[in-house]
């Protein structure tokens, strides 16, 4: 079924380092904030561990990695790219598949996160001319600026001063 995109036709800016790092860590905070809340609520104190694998982090994963997904494949842009205006398109001009999505936001991301060095792989984006990441060249996607929305100046009628008569008082 072919769906029409969003901004079809339309020549887009790619999207810079310090655009997607900010929106990235609205992100962050939203989905640190959500797990949070849950982990409390189910938790509380407690903690429950299965070896090196806890519950809490297991949600936590569920909640970050569900967020960019879902968010991502549902309206091209999570709620921090949203802010920024900055949305996530295919290289191939089509809609985003959910191949393409699991691809950039789980594997892609799930490198950067493996190891602490691995996080250094986001300075990549500023060098690139189209300034895409890993996790873009693996989901086959870029970042780039949402168009503004133009507005239309209309002329305005001239409106005609009537004359104020004064009230005259008995």
């Amino acid at each position: 079924m072919a769906t029409k995109l969003k901004y079809e036709g339309e020549s887009l800016a790619y999207a810079g380092f310090w655009m997607r790092f900010w929106a990235y860590f609205v992100d962050i905070i939203l989905t640190s904030s959500l797990t949070g809340a849950v982990i409390a609520l189910v938790f509380g104190q407690s903690e429950w561990s299965f070896g090196v694998i806890t519950l809490s982090g297991l949600i936590g994963a569920i909640i970050t990695y569900g967020y960019f997904v879902i968010l991502t494949k549902l309206f091209q842009q999570t709620l921090g790219k949203q802010l920024f205006g900055i949305i996530v398109l295919s290289n191939e001009k089509r809609e985003l598949s959910w191949l393409d999505v699991l691809f950039r936001e789980v594997i892609g991301r799930f490198i950067y996160r493996s190891l602490v060095f691995t996080n250094l792989l986001y300075l990549i984006v500023p060098f690139q001319r189209e300034k895409r990441g890993i996790h873009d060249f693996i989901g086959n996607t870029y970042v780039a600026l949402e168009p503004r929305k133009k507005r239309v100046v209309t002329p305005v009628e001239e409106v005609t001063a009537y004359p104020v008569t004064p009230e005259v008082s008995s």
